[in-house]
């Protein structure tokens, strides 16, 4: 990577996480003594090669204060929106005024905590002379079905180059600003920053994370999260 060029983090962390089934943002539940959150976050500040780190909160949020991130000096905080694109746009706004164009921006989702540096050192090796960027992600190895609404089996889909998009995914600075907002003027409500990028034309690179990388969505993944960075502090 050129010594001229930084790399950045955003956070999406508005979300409510419905599916939880917890009065608390999923991003706000414990898991081993720190919140989801807090683990997402600390990972890349203490990253060598991030920059900084902005985390986009909902108006008003009542758990932030209370982690211990807070008053960390490479975080920076900003306001959500309506849907996780919103809050990405938001994040990208506020970097305007410290980033520069051929900067990279690594998008992650506050609710995956078990990140694996050696995922993140592939992404940053692999891509660091793109003019474009690309996304952890790993290929799809189970065979798969489409539904209808009432959960009957309509098809089976050809596995054959499908991957599951992982976080984080990272894009230079100036084409990810540009292409969420060509998204959001079209009224197109992207579901991740590589599905903006795509729609302006252009193509990411995949690179193949770990397995490990999940999303907290249901209950049951906190035990699961808990057990694999557990893995991670006896190796550490």
């Amino acid at each position: 990577m050129k010594t001229d060029q930084s790399c950045w983090v955003i956070i999406p962390a508005a979300g409510a996480g419905l599916r939880m089934g917890q009065n608390t943002p999923k991003q706000y539940l414990k898991l081993l003594g720190k919140t989801v959150l807090e683990y997402s976050v600390d990972f890349f500040c203490n990253y060598q090669e991030i920059k900084g780190v902005v985390v986009v909160l909902s108006d008003g949020d009542p758990y932030w204060p209370e982690t211990g991130l807070a008053n960390h000096k490479k975080i920076n905080v900003t306001q959500g929106g309506v849907e996780r694109c919103h809050s990405v746009q938001n994040g990208l706004h506020y970097l305007r005024t410290i980033a520069n164009p051929d900067d990279w921006v690594l998008v992650h989702d506050a609710a995956r905590p078990c990140i694996q540096k050696s995922d993140i050192d592939k992404l940053i090796t692999s891509l660091k002379d793109n003019p474009i960027g690309g996304i952890l992600a790993f290929p799809v190895k189970d065979t798969m079905k489409r539904g209808d609404q009432h959960g009957n089996v309509i098809d089976t889909v050809n596995r054959q180059g499908l991957w599951h998009a992982l976080t984080p995914q990272m894009f230079r600075f100036s084409l990810l600003d540009s292409a969420i907002d060509n998204a959001l003027s079209q009224n197109i409500i992207v579901t991740d920053e590589a599905q903006a990028i795509e729609l302006y034309g252009k193509q990411p690179i995949l690179v193949e994370g770990s397995v490990k990388n999940i999303k907290i969505t249901n209950p049951g993944d906190l035990k699961i999260a808990e057990l694999y960075i557990s893995e991670q502090e006896i190796k550490s």
